[in-house]
């Protein structure tokens, strides 16, 4: 078992409320979703995402590493009577195929050397949701490993090549009690 998978099977095992969330980047962006097409939700966790995303009528797919999230996603998806292809796949090991998707959405990973990669899995015209945590952040929340957090701007740095049409970080600025903090967040379209 890869240590990725035996660690994330635990985090998912051990958690008293499994249900999903969808990320704040596709919660809010909703809109800019196509009517139809292809989505990857790629490190897809429990699939908050993966649900919102089969519910609006698009073709999903969703991969995670850890057998127990992609074990809950199709119990509610079942449940939910909605058509989501989950595997169990390491992203890492097995990433995705260029030109391959209309939709990629990323939330909370970070493979920094897998950036290319990324935009070219997307079709011309196809959207990218990304949101993951910050170094500069107002609370504990998240990874401490720096290689796991953002740097200031850097997911407008790491994704230049696309179009960006939302992009929130709102760092340590002013009153840290209000706002959406900790992470940062990206839609960007390939053209």
């Amino acid at each position: 078992m890869h240590p990725n998978q035996e660690k994330w099977d635990r985090i998912y095992s051990n958690r008293p409320d499994t249900n999903p969330v969808t990320a704040e980047v596709l919660q809010h962006n909703q809109h800019l979703l196509p009517e139809t097409g292809y989505v990857l939700d790629l490190a897809c966790g429990l699939g908050g995402n993966s649900l919102l995303l089969a519910e609006k009528g698009l073709t999903v797919s969703s991969w995670d590493i850890s057998p127990v999230a992609i074990r809950h996603l199709q119990q509610r998806a079942q449940a939910k009577n909605l058509s989501i292809d989950a595997k169990v796949r390491d992203v890492i090991e097995q990433p995705p195929e260029a030109n391959s998707v209309d939709v990629l959405v990323v939330t909370h990973f970070l493979q920094r050397d897998m950036t290319e990669l990324l935009t070219a899995t997307l079709r011309p015209g196809g959207l990218l949701f990304y949101q993951t945590f910050c170094r500069n952040k107002v609370s504990q929340q998240g990874p401490s490993n720096p290689d796991y957090l953002l740097k200031d701007n850097e997911l407008l740095t790491m994704f230049a090549g696309l179009k960006v049409r939302v992009y929130r970080e709102e760092s340590l600025l002013g009153d840290h009690s209000m706002g959406w903090r900790n992470q940062a967040m990206l839609v960007a379209e390939k053209v």
